[in-house]
């Protein structure tokens, strides 16, 4: 999701405020002492502490996914999870997750003024005047009383800009539409976690009034994992008279089974920043890969550490990595043996390199879209870089919000549920994996292939059947397109299947600007999230 911390005297945009707060991974009320202190319980040296063993007592909790937990009511104890799961658990748990049961999201009061609520922006005088402005909601917005930190509260552009940033994707998605498949098909779009259901309105609305031919031919699904906002967005899609168009499914895009043959559009606004992600580290001596996993004591606090890869899903995206001649997660100093070993026999060197975050849910949904909507068009929108993140490559931002500020943290071993967990996306690896899949017209590799494959240094040349072919799947060495031969989207073997758009380039191309600008002539919509990219 798209969000930044808000204050009354800083411009909040492109800062954070920054507060040295420690969070304990146990719940604590104000009348609690701290928790006992504990040893360092890690198999890796981040620092000079070190321990190259983990307790056994550890490697007999049994191995849990977010799945398995799904059906308590309290964080776990005495259990083991990849990290994936621990995040998944953390955001999405029905009972204690963050999205489930701490997350609002802000949408402008209706008495702003401007069109269904949203901001007269052509009133403003500068972007100074508006942030102002939008401070002055926000905190008139999160007043609510919450246990704990305070109300975690986030916003997305669809809400900022409305009805007008919903009214440039509809542009987007319709002007597609009508090149290609207007009037033999119906208008059959597909929207991943849809929030308030603001979005999905504007759309609709746009449509109505502007398209009704197509809106006639629309239909509109959503599918939102969270009951509580599934039944707000029934309820405020139906009051328009929208119900006979939309169908909001409560279930988990990752459950998803019913197989949709026409072309159609799927939407992913601020969605794919908060899928889970797995870590993997290499043994300096051998680059060999391994697996994160984290155990939780019996106190509840958490133990990570790293096993060999025996994950299908880690494997299966490691081996896509290295077919693709995608760049190598290593520090390039650490690409080199001589001056790997010299760094290794260092006092205090750790034994492994840095943490890599490699995003195994967005692996995930690309295979589902391959699978269950052959015919699709995906039009995705995400962070390509976040500031304060934790260490590591393509690492999260870890966030609470305490009072009216966004606390940044060190670790994404955190109490689950009070903490928003949000990772970059890096859309050149994105668009690689993605046409790659899509261009493949048979099952995927086999899953003992790949466990074997993934396990092999990542600078090492491959004799592994994987490689074959890897200037087939390979978008820079993209073959001629072939006569007769699809691949899963329905275009020819070899034709680019999507584009990435900086932010302000798409809705430059898309939105009605002169409804956004203010007096002096900036744009708020175009200048703001300038670490956003669009892939379509």
């Amino acid at each position: 999701m798209l969000r930044s911390a808000l204050s009354c005297n800083h411009r909040y945009f492109p800062r954070q405020i920054h507060l040295k707060v420690y969070f304990s991974s146990t719940a604590l009320t104000a009348n609690d002492k701290p928790p006992p202190k504990h040893d360092d319980k890690i198999n890796y040296n981040p620092d000079i502490s070190f321990s190259a063993t983990v307790d056994s007592k550890h490697l007999k909790y049994p191995m849990l996914s977010s799945r398995d937990l799904e059906s308590h009511r309290k964080p776990p104890t005495r259990v083991r999870m990849l990290v994936r799961d621990f995040i998944e658990d953390s955001l999405y748990n029905p009972h204690y997750g963050y999205f489930s049961k701490r997350a609002t999201i802000f949408t402008a009061p209706p008495h702003c003024g401007g069109v269904e609520g949203g901001f007269d922006f052509n009133k403003y005088r500068d972007s100074a005047e508006f942030e102002v402005d939008v401070a002055k909601r926000y905190r008139e917005f999160g007043n609510g009383e919450e246990d704990g930190p305070g109300r975690q509260l986030w916003h997305t552009p669809t809400e900022l800009f409305k009805p007008w940033y919903g009214q440039a994707i509809a542009q987007c998605l319709v002007s597609e539409y009508l090149l290609k498949y207007f009037p033999y098909e119906d208008f059959k779009v597909y929207e991943l976690g849809a929030g308030n259901g603001t979005l999905a309105l504007n759309i609709l609305d746009f449509l109505k009034t502007h398209y009704p031919e197509v809106y006639d031919r629309t239909q509109y699904t959503i599918i939102e994992i969270s009951e509580k906002l599934a039944r707000a967005q029934r309820h405020r899609l139906h009051q328009p008279g929208h119900g006979q168009v939309v169908d909001v499914v409560n279930r988990s895009i990752f459950r998803w089974e019913r197989k949709e043959h026409a072309p159609c559009y799927v939407v992913a606004m601020e969605v794919i920043d908060n899928f889970a992600h797995d870590v993997v580290r290499y043994d300096l001596k051998t680059l060999e890969a391994y697996q994160g996993v984290v155990a939780v004591d019996e106190v509840g606090e958490f133990v990570p550490f790293y096993t060999k890869i025996s994950d299908p899903l880690i494997a299966s995206y490691l081996a896509l990595r290295r077919r693709l001649s995608l760049p190598v997660p290593l520090p390039r100093f650490l690409r080199s043996p001589s001056l790997r070993r010299l760094y290794a026999s260092l006092p205090f060197a750790p034994n492994l390199s840095p943490p890599d975050y490699i995003p195994t849910r967005l692996l995930s949904l690309l295979k589902i879209l391959r699978t269950h909507f052959p015919r699709h068009r995906l039009l995705l929108s995400d962070f390509s870089s976040l500031p304060d993140a934790v260490p590591g490559l393509n690492a999260p931002v870890v966030q609470t919000r305490v009072g009216t500020t966004m606390i940044p943290c060190g670790s994404i071993f955190v109490q689950q549920g009070w903490f928003d967990i949000m990772f970059p996306t890096d859309f050149t690896a994105l668009r690689e994996m993605y046409e790659s899949l899509l261009s493949q017209a048979g099952p995927d590799a086999d899953e003992q292939d790949e466990l074997s494959y993934a396990r092999v240094s990542p600078l090492a040349s491959s004799t592994s059947p994987l490689s074959l072919g890897a200037g087939f799947f390979s978008s820079r060495a993209r073959r001629s397109p072939l006569d007769g031969v699809t691949s899963a989207s329905g275009l020819p073997v070899g034709e680019r299947k999507s584009s990435v758009f900086s932010h302000a380039e798409y809705l430059e191309t898309y939105a009605d600007l002169g409804k956004t600008r203010l007096v002096n002539g900036e744009n708020p919509m175009v200048g703001f999230y300038e670490n956003v990219k669009v892939l379509f």
